[in-house]
């Protein structure tokens, strides 16, 4: 299983597209990042399956699910 991997997201706040790198080596965890256009956290968890090869990303604004 590839480590790095890059995934383009959508902030649940305003809807900008966002690139981002995410690393599988510490395997499943949640984690925070700000919107580079409103500055608003996204909450982002990140699960990794290494026997089906795949990382599935769910991402929130801590109040309703949108990916």
């Amino acid at each position: 299983m590839r480590k790095y991997t890059e995934k383009m997201v959508s902030c649940p706040h305003c809807g900008h597209s966002i690139s981002l790198t995410l690393d599988a080596s510490n395997g499943s965890q949640n984690f925070y990042d700000d919107c580079p256009a409103c500055c608003h956290a996204i909450h982002l968890s990140m699960t990794v399956n290494e026997q089906m090869d795949k990382i599935d990303l769910l991402i929130d604004a801590d109040d309703e699910q949108i990916f």
